[in-house]
């Protein structure tokens, strides 16, 4: 490393891709565009073909880019700041895009000037190597860089200081001892959290129609039911990424999903795409174990999932709808996997209780934007004058569930299926109590984003459900 001149002379050169953010502008603008304007991804591969360099400026020109979202290393930008006030001369040099740059510089107000990729020229590597050198001449640089691509400029450079690094530039940083600056956060743990096991749970619906012909102690419907189980868990998990993806800007401007690990940068893209993938493989193999009609609903579920993340969640109305059907597709693809009949009465109870929750969920995301929210701000269909329309609606239907409930007790079905009917009855009270409960919570902003993952982790809803379980047992079996 050249030290001729002094330190407070040389200008240190920044790179902004997983340098000084934790996440890479050009996978970041891949999905900003899907969200945005889906339509314009079509061209992306006829702007690879023109060149990396063509790709970035075509994905940056069409979009709406808040550099304030990004997850910055807080590390790196306080470094900048005391380099900033010892009077060093500071500059983004940067493979990305350079609008985008630009609007990184301007945010941070820390740079004296801007290196960045444009139409013609992708500025990584000797390229930029080829730049900085040119600028400087003999006097040397200081260089914060984070992979491969840097090598030659860390190998350049007067000093260099190596942030969260790749494997080729972590082998650098050992063999030269230049400074480390580490990455936060645990990778594989966020891999985990990202594929959100926690809602697996609303997965146990498979097993309801086993449970309600009560094939309890069959043991291969029972084989056939955890296989769907896995099988729904491992594709969800794999949607619920790609939603990520999808979401990011939205989710960085919420106060609790900021911290999910894309928006966060914890987990990197292109790591969340490897980790979808094979959720996805895994998730058909394991289909491959039932019927093919498992197999239909799976991938009737995947696409309107897919278009749910890309689109329908925007849709007014249209979103809780459809994640109402989603959920009563859990339960159609317990009847595909175990070939047991579905019953009218179990479908219409579903519709009407799992519209409600859908309710919860956009009433609570919309109190949780508080006055002033718009469209524009949540993401999604609705505006803050919408919540006592939202809760009505919500309500409206939480009692219709109770009243589809109440008719399929007095109905002829429950005697036949049932040794002592009557006993079903404490099930309408139990199904209000969780119901309205919810509902109260949610107006005191006191409910989790997520109806089901609250009943879950409640201890009261919790132990409404287990009081309903065993009535339903006493009843069939008692």
């Amino acid at each position: 490393m050249d030290a001729r001149v002094d330190q407070k002379d040389r200008p240190i050169f920044v790179d902004l891709d997983g340098t000084l953010i934790k996440t890479d502008l050009l996978w970041e603008t891949l999905f900003l565009t899907a969200r945005q304007s889906p339509a314009r991804l079509r061209h992306v591969f006829g702007w690879r073909a023109q060149g990396k360099a063509r790709l970035k400026a075509g994905l940056a020109d069409g979009i709406e880019f808040d550099a304030a979202l990004l997850p910055y290393r807080e590390e790196v930008v306080e470094a900048l700041r005391r380099a900033k006030a010892d009077g060093r001369h500071i500059v983004l040099a940067t493979g990305s895009n350079e609008r985008l740059a630009h609007a990184v510089a301007a945010h941070l107000g820390l740079f004296d000037a801007v290196m960045a990729s444009c139409d013609a020229v992708n500025l990584t590597s000797s390229r930029k190597l080829e730049r900085i050198t040119a600028t400087c001449g003999e006097d040397g640089f200081d260089y914060f860089g984070n992979s491969h691509d840097d090598l030659c400029l860390l190998d350049a450079a007067a000093e260099a200081t190596v942030v969260a690094p790749d494997r080729a530039a972590r082998k650098w940083q050992r063999e030269n001892g230049a400074e480390l600056i580490p990455a936060s956060g645990k990778p594989a743990r966020a891999a985990l959290k990202a594929m959100r096991p926690h809602q697996w749970a609303k997965n146990v619906l498979i097993f309801v129609p086993m449970v309600l012909t009560h094939e309890f102690f069959n043991v291969a419907m029972l084989f056939e039911a955890l296989v769907a189980f896995l099988a729904f868990s491992f594709a969800a998990s794999a949607v619920y990424i790609l939603n990520d993806l999808v979401d990011l800007t939205a989710d960085r401007k919420h106060k609790t999903k900021r911290n999910r690990p894309f928006a966060s940068g914890t987990l990197k893209i292109p790591d969340g795409l490897k980790l979808a993938g094979g959720l996805f493989g895994a998730s058909l193999l394991l289909s491959l174990l039932l019927p093919w009609a498992f197999l239909g609903v799976l991938a009737g579920y995947l696409v309107a999932t897919t278009a749910y993340s890309l689109f329908i969640k925007r849709m007014l109305l249209i979103d809780v709808l459809t994640l109402a059907g989603l959920y009563t597709t859990r339960i159609m693809a317990g009847v595909a996997a175990t070939d047991v009949s579905v019953s009218f009465w179990l479908l219409a109870f579903s519709l009407f209780f799992f519209l409600s929750l859908a309710l919860v969920k956009r009433y609570t995301e919309l109190m949780d934007f508080g006055t002033g929210a718009e469209r524009s701000k949540t993401g999604r269909g609705y505006v803050d004058a919408d919540l006592e329309t939202l809760a009505q609606a919500g309500m409206t239907s939480g009692f219709a569930a109770v009243m589809v409930l109440a008719l399929y007790i007095n109905s002829p079905e429950v005697t036949t299926h049932y040794n002592i009917p009557w006993l079903v009855w404490p099930l309408c009270p139990i199904l209000l109590y969780i119901i309205v409960r919810i509902w109260v919570l949610a107006r005191r902003g006191h409910m989790h984003d997520d109806p089901v993952v609250f009943m879950l982790q409640d201890w009261r809803s919790q132990m409404m459900i287990a009081v309903g379980g065993l009535m339903f047992l006493l009843a069939a079996y008692a």
